[in-house]
């Protein structure tokens, strides 16, 4: 399996299109040639100098929470990058690999340790004795269990509470240290996916009574803009639109941080590299096309060599409502129901000019399981362009004399609409009777299309969301009944829906991994044959930080840097 770094969906936002590319590289270029001769005005160091900012890790980010409340933050959204210094899990992910290691559980139930049961369906957690939260109080059972329900009770729509919700039958406190959870069914990826989600971080019970309690259905004001958990950065204050501060918790239960740290809210990219340059940040999360700004710049290490978790994606809807589609669209409502229009639209898509173009090479081909998560398999059949093999499969599905005209919906954002415009020059240039309308929308308009169902556009174009297991992927994004599958009527163009669905099925029903990637092989190929989506990339994860930060490692599967590993020297 192979072993890369990824990021945040809240960073696919961001991405400059080709076009922009050109004029910010200029101007950085510029910028930091001003900036070489004038560090000092910057607040940077001169070659040679000593640390900035001694005892404090700074880390700028282009944005900021909207809530700092597990029970309501969205997956992906930069309350997940917060929650994740202050707040604990049950389990943890580790910095050296994929699987679960003990945290406020003392040991991660298997069946083999006899703490999941013959059935799989109760798993026992053994509480970690003497944890205390940042408010003096005590971790027990109950309060995970506090945790846990809070968040499905409040069951918030911006948050993440069906994570839990969907999965588990019952909590139980079985005395002080020993918390017991019963699920609806079988789930191969409870602890990685389940037990390691945002609404499962271990709050205060303490501190959430004290401030407003537990409503359904309402949030918490107090917990959207504090934090208290146990982990080994304790929150200290929020200041909008500039900085969120943190301190080393010194009553920590494990290895303590050995730096305090702060979030720096800096929303122009441009000014992010601009201060990793000059030594105002110890690291920095920005973009893979600003990579080029970074690799000779002094005192930077710049590692460009992990993939992000997140695909791009453009969708083909099999579920179009007679009547639905936009004024100018030819096609029939059943028109992607044949595979081969499918695989032609993949063929003729021009992956080179997205990656070599538009990412400036920080980019490979997307496969259906992404890089480094269970079941990933390099040599696993990806499409590239053949415009032959795409004539062809337009020919023999009757589509080739007659021509046709299609939508694809896009967000007004350069993330999306340069893969939308690929599509347009591949397919057009390939026949001058087909045509493809792209449709550039606004965020909230895009939204309002995209959440509706049916959804009533042949094609749209976003990107997937990060999952740690596979089968979230495979659910949610390849199974006829999943969320997607469901939505745009996979079930009416799988040449066989029903081995595709037992297979995902049978995937997230065993807890033995070798069977897991065994079924995961067979149905690679199979996806691949029968798609769905086209794939146009995974974009490379850069990672930017000072050559002064000591022990810097990252590990995909976390929401962002984890402070607690970085020293300064």
């Amino acid at each position: 399996m192979g072993w890369v770094m990824g990021g945040s969906a809240t960073r696919r936002k961001s991405v400059l299109a080709r076009w922009a590319l050109v004029a910010a590289a200029l101007l950085l270029a510029a910028a930091c040639d001003g900036a070489a001769t004038d560090t000092e005005e910057l607040g940077g160091e001169d070659a040679g100098g000593d640390v900035n900012n001694p005892g404090v890790f700074v880390h700028a980010l282009d944005g900021e929470p909207t809530t700092l409340d597990p029970a309501r933050a969205a997956l992906g959204e930069y309350g997940e990058q917060a929650i994740i210094q202050v707040y604990e899990f049950l389990v943890d992910i580790g910095p050296d690999g994929p699987e679960p290691i003990p945290a406020l559980a003392s040991e991660v139930p298997t069946e083999e340790n006899g703490l999941v049961s013959e059935d799989g369906l109760t798993y026992t957690f053994p509480i970690r004795e003497g944890v205390t939260f940042h408010d003096g109080s005590e971790l027990t059972a109950e309060v995970v269990k506090y945790s846990w329900d809070r968040a499905m009770e409040m069951n918030l729509p911006e948050g993440q509470a069906s994570t839990l919700s969907d999965t588990i039958a019952e909590t139980r406190a079985v005395d002080d240290f020993t918390f017991e959870v019963t699920l609806q069914q079988p789930n191969a990826a409870f602890v990685s996916s389940v037990v390691y989600s945002t609404p499962a971080a271990i709050v205060s019970m303490e501190a959430v009574e004290s401030n407003g309690g537990v409503t359904a259905d309402e949030p918490n004001e107090f917990m959207d803009g504090n934090m208290v958990g146990t982990g080994p950065h304790e929150f200290i204050s929020w200041e909008r639109n500039e900085q969120l501060n943190f301190e080393v918790f010194d009553d920590y239960w494990g290895e303590p941080a050995t730096l305090d740290a702060r979030w720096q809210n800096v929303p122009e990219e441009s000014a992010i590299v601009l201060g990793l340059r000059a030594g105002d940040y110890d690291a920095i999360q920005f973009q893979p096309t600003f990579a080029p700004e970074l690799e000779d710049a002094e005192g930077v290490v710049l590692d460009t060599g992990g993939l992000l978790l997140e695909p791009f994606q453009l969708a083909f809807n099999l579920n179009i409502p007679e009547g639905a589609l936009p004024s100018g669209d030819t096609i029939p409502t059943d028109f992607f129901h044949d595979r081969r229009i499918r695989q032609a639209f993949n063929f003729a898509f021009d992956y080179d000019a997205f990656i070599d173009g538009i990412l400036g090479g920080l980019g490979e081909p997307a496969t259906y399981i992404p890089p480094g998560v269970l079941g990933y398999d390099p040599d696993a059949p990806v499409y590239s362009q053949d415009l032959e093999q795409a004539e062809q499969l337009f020919r023999d599905a009757g589509v080739w004399d007659e021509g046709f005209s299609v939508s694809v919906l896009v967000e007004d954002n350069p993330a999306f609409e340069p893969i939308g415009l690929i599509l347009k020059d591949s397919i057009e240039a390939l026949n001058p009777e087909f045509r493809i309308n792209v449709r550039t929308v606004s965020e909230s308009q895009f939204d309002e299309a995209h959440g509706a169902s049916p959804f009533e556009y042949a094609m749209w174009i976003k990107n997937a969301d990060p999952f740690v297991d596979p089968h979230y992927y495979l659910s949610t994004y390849q199974h006829p009944e999943g969320e997607w599958g469901e939505r745009l009527g996979f079930a009416n163009g799988y040449e066989n829906p029903d081995e595709i669905a037992e297979l995902i099925d049978a995937g997230f029903a065993t807890t033995d991994v070798a069977e897991r990637e065994a079924i995961y092989q067979e149905l690679l190929p199979m996806l691949y044959e029968d798609p769905m989506w086209i794939y146009p990339a995974q974009e490379v994860n850069a990672q930017a930080y000072r050559e002064w930060v000591d022990g810097f490692v990252y590990n995909p599967l976390w929401k962002t840097l984890r402070w607690r590993f970085y020293d300064k020297g």
